[in-house]
């Protein structure tokens, strides 16, 4: 059921969800900084907010043009959403507290603005997603595959040069010394901090959703290969020049060295993506479609 209003009503109904926002969610919000603050796997969700504001700020004029016909499908998203709120500050689980915030935006959208302005502003909401930190159970049932995945990559590319290497799990055996690949070496902190900004690079670069999808997918085996890669060149460090040659400033750097290099594959994905499928031609005002 549609429900059409004037301006000031309108405003006084934003202004009372935005308020009942705020009361509902500081401490939710405050934990969520400060998760940010403290795990470098998740460092990077201070700049979510800002980005999805972005995108919406970029569709302010078909904001502007589109009808505001707020919808009380909505109100039931609102509702929704604080119930599980409530189930997860009763049974003390981070995850649905947070996530419920992604559920609360789209009701207050719903229900003030209607599906016109849902439907434009999907992908700024959908984007804000990528704050909310893994549930425990899920991180350790991704993070343990991949630190054994990055000692194998690791293992066979020692291997492949000639250090005598020997892999028990994830322990790398060489002649000098034993590396593990620990949980913060697994590569899940470049997957998921590649994985944004592959969705972010995807979106700036071509307005065709598959595309976009494709070049973000590309991010999870070009961090694979990146991750194995940094492991092994550790590994080569500490065979050559000793166990400490594999700590302190070498192993910071090689993460950021690695990183760039992660990212240089990625525009490298783009560019062959690109050259297989050619973006459509510009329209007549010389401007590509109008993406999502």
């Amino acid at each position: 059921m549609n429900i059409s209003k004037p301006l000031l009503p309108l405003a006084a109904a934003a202004l009372l969800v935005v308020s009942g926002f705020v009361v509902l969610y500081v401490n939710v919000i405050a934990k969520l900084v400060h998760d940010w603050a403290t795990d470098d796997n998740y460092s990077h969700g201070f700049l979510i907010v800002p980005i999805a504001l972005y995108l919406a700020w970029e569709r302010r004029a078909r904001l502007a043009t589109a009808r505001v016909r707020g919808n009380y499908l909505g109100l039931a998203v609102l509702i929704g959403s604080v119930l599980v709120l409530m189930a997860g500050v009763l049974g003390a689980e981070l995850f649905l507290t947070r996530i419920s915030i992604i559920g609360v935006v789209i009701g207050m959208i719903l229900f003030v603005w209607g599906w016109d302005y849902l439907r434009i502003l999907a992908f700024p909401v959908a984007f804000l997603i990528l704050m909310v930190p893994l549930p425990a159970i899920i991180f350790n049932q991704i993070a343990f595959p991949l630190q054994l995945l990055a000692s194998r990559v690791g293992e066979v590319s020692l291997g492949a040069l000639n250090i005598p290497v020997l892999r028990e799990g994830n322990v790398i055996v060489l002649a000098n010394t034993s590396l593990e690949v620990a949980e913060a070496c697994s590569g899940i902190r470049s997957l998921i901090s590649l994985l944004t900004l592959g969705i972010v690079f995807g979106y700036l670069v071509d307005p065709r959703p598959a595309m976009r999808t494709m070049i973000a997918l590309s991010t999870i085996p070009i961090a694979v290969v990146a991750n194995g890669l940094r492991v092994a060149g550790t590994g080569i460090a500490a065979h050559y020049y000793g166990p400490a040659a594999a700590e302190g400033f070498f192993h910071t750097f090689s993460g950021w060295l690695v990183f760039v290099f992660a990212f240089a594959l990625l525009f490298a994905v783009e560019r062959v993506l690109r050259r297989l499928a050619p973006p459509p031609p510009l329209g007549p005002a010389g401007a590509s479609p109008q993406a999502a």
